[in-house]
């Protein structure tokens, strides 16, 4: 069986390419802007202030989740989610790190 892409790259550049999948769709930014605000929230409450479909909200909180960015406690029937504070701080490091990375503009003017 061949190497998948991802094998071509190194863990670095996969962690920053798995974070950035975070921020790469409106409806997960949206809800990650949300449970920074409240600091917590209920899954219905996303459904409800998304004006989005409760499996579409489901799914986008799952990858949310699967990148660790977001970590929720089960209180059935609900599902509180916030944001996981440690992996947040990694993301702001990445990416401060990764834009730092160029200082100048290059040679296309």
């Amino acid at each position: 069986m061949g190497v998948t892409k991802t094998e071509s790259f190194t863990a670095e550049q996969n962690r920053i390419a798995d974070l950035a999948k975070a921020f790469s769709h409106p409806a997960r930014v949206a809800i990650l802007q949300m449970l920074a605000a409240k600091k917590a929230c209920v899954c219905g409450d996303l459904v409800d202030e998304l004006n989005l479909a409760q499996a579409t909200v489901s799914q986008h909180l799952k990858e949310l989740k699967r990148i660790g960015i977001i970590q929720g406690e089960i209180n059935p029937p609900r599902v509180c989610y916030c944001i996981n504070p440690v992996v947040w701080q990694e993301a702001k490091q990445v990416f401060g790190n990764l834009l730092e990375t160029f200082t100048e503009v290059s040679c296309c003017n």
